[in-house]
């Protein structure tokens, strides 16, 4: 897993310039779309133009994850994921939709665009109103038990965390900027002096209600997501490399079954060899023309 760095005050670069040879694949995308039943499928790369950084573009810098497994194998891997992530989910949580997001938003007011399902865990497609939204690896929102399945909001745990580490986060922020990632967390490798709860019903480890790397999407999730492919008549990846299986399955699954694929990233994608139409440039210029233009 790679993810571009980041500092707190990012803000989004100039939009790259438009050539001919993007007119004309938006012109293609135009065609191919239009008149159809449209699930957009949403990746990491959606998201940057509303400063939170992605994790396989071109500039991307490498930082491993915790995976499951770290997490409920150790107390000090807990509280080491805790600590980073109560520097840098607030930063997720102020980000606002972009362009991209809001293009989808005309999409479906147009009726192209059916439904969104999405890989990414910071709510923005909620946040731009698109609907239905299904989100593959869960949101930043929520934090449950993993024993007993008790959950609180991530801003209610937060009122209980910031008086506990009020000298952790004074320590850590002094240092100025920090890396902040794509899932609410940011690079700080000294915490052991960060203060976790665990859950007040049962005593079990509280995990934040996001599918972690070497965790499966819930099979309901699964199963809605092919649904929702089913009902279509083509899908439009944005933003998405489709390394990962959760969302390169319903690309496949699409193709399959004879339904236009269209893919707009910057860079290569697993699902390239498939599609109908690739377009390698930013989502959100894609996107606003293509609803421009419908």
């Amino acid at each position: 897993m790679v993810r571009t760095r980041s500092q707190l005050a990012w803000v989004p670069g100039e939009p790259t310039e438009v050539d001919d040879d993007l007119d004309e694949r938006i012109d293609r995308a135009r065609a191919l779309l239009s008149g159809r039943r449209v699930v957009a499928m949403t990746g990491a790369g959606m998201s940057t133009d509303s400063g939170i950084p992605d994790y396989r573009s071109p500039n991307a810098v490498p930082r491993a994850p915790m995976t499951i497994d770290m997490f409920l194998s150790s107390t000090d891997f807990r509280r080491h994921y805790w600590a980073r992530n109560h520097l840098g989910w607030r930063h997720m949580d102020a980000a606002l939709p972009n362009r991209g997001h809001l293009a989808i938003t005309e999409l479906q007011r147009q009726g192209m665009v059916s439904g969104v399902i999405t890989q990414n865990v910071d709510m923005l497609h909620i946040k731009a109103g698109n609907a239905p939204v299904l989100e593959l690896h869960g949101c930043y929102g929520r934090v449950c038990c993993v024993d007993c399945g008790w959950q609180i909001s991530r801003h209610r745990l937060a009122t209980i965390l910031e008086p506990l580490n009020a000298d952790f986060s004074a320590r850590i922020r002094s240092r100025g900027a920090i890396e902040v990632a794509p899932d609410a967390d940011v690079a700080v490798s000294d915490t052991g002096d960060f203060a976790m709860i665990d859950c007040p019903e049962c005593g079990g480890a509280l995990k934040p209600a996001i599918v972690y790397f070497g965790e499966s999407v819930p099979k309901p999730t699964v199963a809605r997501g092919y649904s929702m492919i089913d009902d279509a008549d083509a899908v439009l990846v944005l933003g998405s490399s489709l390394t990962v299986m959760s969302g390169l399955r319903f690309v496949r699954h699409a193709h399959r079954t004879g339904k236009t694929v269209v893919i707009v990233n910057r860079g290569h994608t697993r699902g390239d060899d498939i599609a109908d139409l690739k377009i390698d440039h930013r989502c959100a210029e894609v996107l606003t023309r293509l609803a421009q233009q419908s």
